[in-house]
């Protein structure tokens, strides 16, 4: 009997010391770190993931850290003190329904809201977007799926170098014409001489 409570106490010392509040520190060092990522991100993405799985949520994080982006879930309330903090007021997650990740795009804008957007098709969506921020400006739902389907900037990049390089190519080819149907004519013209 005396192992059997031995047990017990230490399994619930355990999961006390697993599942502590976070104290002051640790919470004022999350605040700092938030801060950093909302002020360094070119996009910020907000979507609830209640039905989404431990295997899920790793694997969208590997898929957004491989396209520049990152995927996090602080509390909603240093989450509201760190934007508050970036100056930017009309975003309130506290109020958004259910738990709330964030989604940070580092070095494209719309990339990280295709990665969410193509994976919560793939999920049958179980992510729902819950707004963002772009330049600093709330972003309602609606628009950051409307953002999710523009082109990224590689790809906006390479349209634009086709463009580009299309009135080029079809120069060449107008002057490779006329230079072809000059020879024709001089090769006409040898041949009635001859």
């Amino acid at each position: 009997m005396q192992s059997v409570v031995f047990i017990h106490s230490f399994l619930l010392s355990k999961s006390k010391y697993y599942f502590m509040p976070k104290t002051r520190e640790q919470k004022k060092e999350i605040l700092e770190n938030l801060k950093e990522k909302i002020k360094n991100s070119k996009s910020v993405i907000f979507a609830s993931f209640d039905s989404l799985g431990v295997k899920e949520n790793e694997e969208l994080r590997v898929q957004l850290k491989s396209q520049g982006g990152e995927y996090y879930v602080p509390k909603k309330t240093l989450l509201k003190m760190a934007l508050e903090a970036n100056q930017i007021k009309d975003v309130d997650p506290v109020e958004m329904e259910g738990r709330v990740a964030v989604v940070f795009g580092y070095e494209d804008e719309v990339v990280p809201a295709k990665v969410v957007d193509d994976f919560k098709s793939k999920y049958e969506d179980k992510l729902i977007f819950r707004g963002g921020l772009l330049e600093g400006k709330f972003l309602a739902p609606e628009k950051i799926e409307e953002l999710a389907k523009l082109p990224s900037k590689q790809e906006l990049c390479a349209r634009l170098v086709g463009s580009l390089a299309s009135p080029m190519s079809g120069l060449a080819n107008v002057m490779a014409g006329n230079m072809r149907n000059l020879v024709y004519v001089l090769s006409a013209i040898e041949e009635k001489k001859s």
